[in-house]
């Protein structure tokens, strides 16, 4: 208690500091939206738009014009999902996926609680059903041999509610073959290799089918969601992709977590190391490899740094199992994007998934982020009798970035500030901050549910991470400054703030 109660002072600076923020920007904010709400209606009343007011599950529209109404690039988490969903609201929708058998990846193997609440918003839960997908309920974070464990603040929520973790092709194989139910969907095995573009308007896509064939289709709206990858993003959008680190895959088997059901950080040096369940039997673990050049898999470098380097501070109860899947050799490594969202508004033309936004995968955040953009737009659409009007839509459409941003931009900000945070550094100043978030998450009570339902995806506010973000600064500054502070420590703790900055 002694130990804990020296921490008061910084615990109590840092609610009245972020009370006192969090009312002045939700002051301003909420001034802001209600201006942006205005500005939109009274966009949407000059669209000239029809509003249909049902729409048959499922069924097929007989509009005059193109045989489609949507045309959908690409078929993983996004692609898949949003075809189901456009479907099922009576689009003709058309996918086209270079490859249709089951995929096999090292990410898109967690999703949030606040995912798996947007995957039942869109009617696509039982996707995650006879996949042997395991449910996550919080996480375990580790440093120096120390253990905290957060759990997601689900006492709200319908008993069924709580992250899953899954093998990423399967939970995708689920999702193609349900969208592939409804007679107005088609999915086609092939490559675009263009957009087809008439005077500034995005018509439709060239392609090249799995026989070879070069073909061309039409549609008012042309959504891209061909992932990390995207060879078609240049056009629609002016973001550049940074690489901060990679991940190196490994499955571990024949083990188990030091606590179930939970994903597992480890803040090792010189960057952190995740473990979380895949199936009933198998291990995910992703070792964070600072920078672009990895160590060689080829001449064994590799294998010995995540033997010498990496193992050493693997748990206890997973290091067997660990070294053996080195042994094995099935090493697999990607190189882990952030990207964020700054697409050209381009009529008949959208970008969804990673192919438009991405962020450090450190989280887990990015299918959330992709289901909730999915349900923007489905709500966004679903008014409109047709799509033909591709001006009209595209300055409809606007919208979406904004009300795709409390989500987004939550989840987005906070991957990419907890993957520094949680690197080692040379940095004493960074270092202390490591320690203060260790520690302030390890206070419990909001101290951890407070960063957890933002992590989850469970309370999208950017006010709430700027609290955290600022509470967490102070409270390691607080730190410092007792029980007496001194020259050095005063300095390390400006330092501390500028590193936040």
């Amino acid at each position: 208690m002694l130990v804990m109660d020296k921490y008061i002072v910084g615990t109590f600076l840092a609610s009245l500091f972020g009370s006192f923020l969090l009312y002045i920007l939700l002051f301003k904010t909420t001034i802001s939206h209600k201006r942006k709400d205005q500005e939109e209606e009274r966009e949407m009343s000059r669209g000239g738009y029809q509003i249909r007011s049902d729409t048959t599950v499922g069924e097929r529209r007989n509009d005059e014009g193109s045989d489609l109404d949507v045309i959908i690039v690409g078929a993983g988490v996004a692609g898949a999902a949003l075809a189901y969903t456009l479907g099922k609201d009576g689009r003709r929708v058309h996918v086209i996926e270079r490859d249709l058998s089951e995929p096999h990846r090292i990410v898109g193997e967690l999703l949030q609680p606040g995912g798996y609440l947007k995957l039942i918003e869109l009617g696509l839960e039982d996707c995650v059903e006879n996949i042997d997908a395991q449910r996550v309920v919080g996480y375990a974070l580790s440093k120096d041999g120390k253990n905290t464990k957060l759990s997601y603040p689900l006492e709200k929520f319908h008993s069924d509610v709580a992250g899953r973790s899954f093998h990423n092709g399967r939970f995708i194989q689920m999702m193609r073959g349900k969208a592939a139910t409804l007679l107005n969907v088609k999915l086609e095995q092939g490559t675009v290799t263009s957009l087809l573009e008439e005077n500034g308007t995005i018509k439709g896509v060239q392609y090249k089918t799995k026989a070879g064939l070069e073909l061309k289709a039409y549609a008012p709206l042309t959504i891209v969601c061909d992932g990390c990858f995207s060879n078609l993003r240049r056009s629609l959008c002016s973001s550049t992709v940074d690489i901060p680190s990679c991940f190196v895959g490994l499955v571990l088997e024949n083990c188990q977590l030091p606590f179930p059901n939970h994903g597992h950080v480890i803040l090792a040096d010189p960057s952190p190391i995740l473990f979380y369940p895949i199936s009933s039997t198998e291990i995910r673990c992703l070792v964070d490899v600072p920078g672009r050049k990895l160590p060689s898999l080829a001449d064994g470098e590799m294998a010995n740094y995540l033997k010498t380097v990496v193992a050493p501070q693997v748990p206890t109860q997973l290091h067997e199992a660990f070294i053996s899947a080195i042994d094995k050799g099935n090493i697999r490594t990607m190189p882990n994007r952030s990207m964020p969202a700054a697409s050209h508004p381009t009529p008949g033309a959208l970008l969804m998934g990673d192919a438009f936004n991405m962020r450090h995968p450190l989280t887990g955040g990015g299918m959330t982020v992709a289901l909730s953009d999915i349900v923007v737009l489905r709500n966004l659409l679903k008014p409109l009798c047709n799509l033909k009007d591709a001006d009209s839509l595209c300055k409809y459409l606007e919208s979406f970035y904004t009300l795709r941003k409390p989500v987004a931009s939550t989840i987005n900000t906070l991957a990419g500030a907890l993957h520094k945070v949680f690197c080692a550094s040379s940095d004493q100043a960074r270092m202390e901050m490591r320690q203060a978030c260790f520690d302030y998450l390890s206070l419990g009570g909001v101290c951890s549910r407070g960063p957890v339902a933002l992590l989850s995806g469970l309370n999208p506010r950017p006010l709430s991470l700027v609290f955290h973000f600022f509470a967490v600064a102070i409270y390691g500054v607080g730190r410092l400054l007792i029980p007496f502070p001194s020259p050095k420590r005063l300095w390390i703790g400006a330092r501390l703030i500028s590193v936040c900055t």
